[in-house]
């Protein structure tokens, strides 16, 4: 058709294009990618990467009291991120651990922990040996990572009130599991996860290791207007540091003015008086030397061996409570267990209403009680109002 041009015109004219006249859109694309970074300066970065590092680094220490593990966590990583990127970057699903500010400071943060870690650390609190992790996360496990959140992240606002010379506290942390991909492709207004949806935050990422059985990221999350307000905290309080007056230095110890030498009175003194004076020096010295050496007299004293009181090893108070006080609060599974006893697939095939199964304990032979598995009572059955019941019989130690 006429006014039109053909495939080939078209092909030459985009062979013979001049590199600078690229589209619009590639340009976009490009300021796009590194717009992210340039929402905070690197010595935005730098601070907060120190405050996040001093705050988690006496968060490790608490948290070692909890699980009675060694915890390690690394120097942090400071980058802004978009909730795209992270959903791709990070495990699905996790957990989300939102904490906010009551006092000191006007924001909030996310710390975001994998969901197995979440199970180890909770096993871990409960006594066991971070083996127990099957089976699905339910809220005895979202109840033990906040609690060991809530006295991580008061260690931490310790170390913040420490830092900027303010009182800082926190609200009792809330933990989720969250799927990332989910958020993102369903659009779920996640409340306080909300925040960091629409816009980019800042990222900080950790490398913790907690004895043999985690070395895995914890991620923490603030908005960039909270991420600015720390920056702005950090560097008035260098300020005011930098700017205090230096301690007077101690004033110089007054010497002591050179005294004369004394002159002798009698210089011209004859050389006899002074051989006189050697002479009766030696005499009053050589009755000294002539004594022999007398050891003093051996009194007598009663010499008996000393009586101490028995030794009775005493526990120290914290070894015995072992910071129970912290978990009082985390609902533990009670089991009842009447008795057991082995079957073949093949008898277990053929099970059907009315079918009695033996079990290996005697009629009125005490029960065993379990709390998350472990063997810790006896007991007896009862009813209580139409309902059973145990009553403990005895405790094991």
């Amino acid at each position: 058709m006429d006014g039109m041009l053909s495939q080939e015109e078209i092909n030459a004219l985009f062979s013979g294009m001049d590199l600078d006249d690229e589209p619009a859109n590639a340009v976009d694309a490009t300021s796009d990618a590194g717009a992210s970074e340039e929402l905070l300066t690197p010595e935005e970065k730098d601070a907060i990467g120190e405050i996040s590092n001093i705050s988690l680094g006496s968060s490790a220490t608490t948290l070692f009291s909890l699980v009675n593990q060694r915890v390690n966590i690394s120097t942090p990583t400071v980058s802004v991120c978009k909730w795209e990127e992270l959903s791709q970057q990070y495990d699905r699903p996790c957990v989300f651990i939102q904490i906010s500010y009551k006092e000191g400071l006007d924001g909030r943060n996310v710390l975001i922990l994998k969901e197995n870690d979440v199970k180890i650390i909770a096993d871990l609190m409960m006594g066991g040996d971070g083996s127990n992790t099957d089976g699905e996360l339910n809220d005895m496990h979202l109840s033990a990572i906040s609690e060991a959140m809530n006295q991580m992240m008061g260690a931490s606002s310790t170390s913040l009130s420490t830092m900027f010379e303010m009182k800082i506290d926190i609200s009792p942390p809330s933990a989720s599991l969250v799927d990332l991909n989910d958020v993102v492709s369903c659009g779920v207004n996640g409340g306080d996860i909300d925040l960091f949806l629409k816009n980019e935050f800042v990222k900080v990422s950790f490398r913790m290791e907690i004895g043999n059985l985690i070395d895995s990221e914890l991620i923490q999350m603030y908005p960039i207007d909270f991420a600015r307000s720390l920056y702005r905290k950090f560097i008035n309080d260098e300020a005011a540091v930098a700017s205090a007056p230096a301690p007077a230095a101690p004033a110089p110890e007054a010497k002591p003015a050179p005294q004369p030498a004394p002159v002798p009175q009698q210089a011209a003194a004859p050389m006899q008086d002074l051989n006189m004076m050697a002479m009766g020096m030696q005499g009053m010295m050589q009755p000294q030397m002539a004594m022999p050496y007398a050891m003093p007299p051996v009194q007598d004293v009663n010499i008996a061996p000393a009586q101490f009181q028995a030794f009775q090893p005493v526990q120290s108070p914290l070894l015995q409570t072992e910071n129970i006080d912290l978990l009082l609060d985390v609902p533990l599974e009670v089991t009842v267990e009447l008795g057991r006893t082995s079957k073949s697939i093949k008898e277990i095939l053929d099970f059907a209403p009315g079918t009695i199964v033996e079990l290996n304990r005697l009629a009125g032979e005490p029960i065993d009680v379990l709390v998350n598995g472990k063997y810790v009572a006896k007991g007896e059955v009862v009813v209580i109002d139409e309902a059973f019941g145990i009553r403990v019989t005895e405790v094991i130690k």
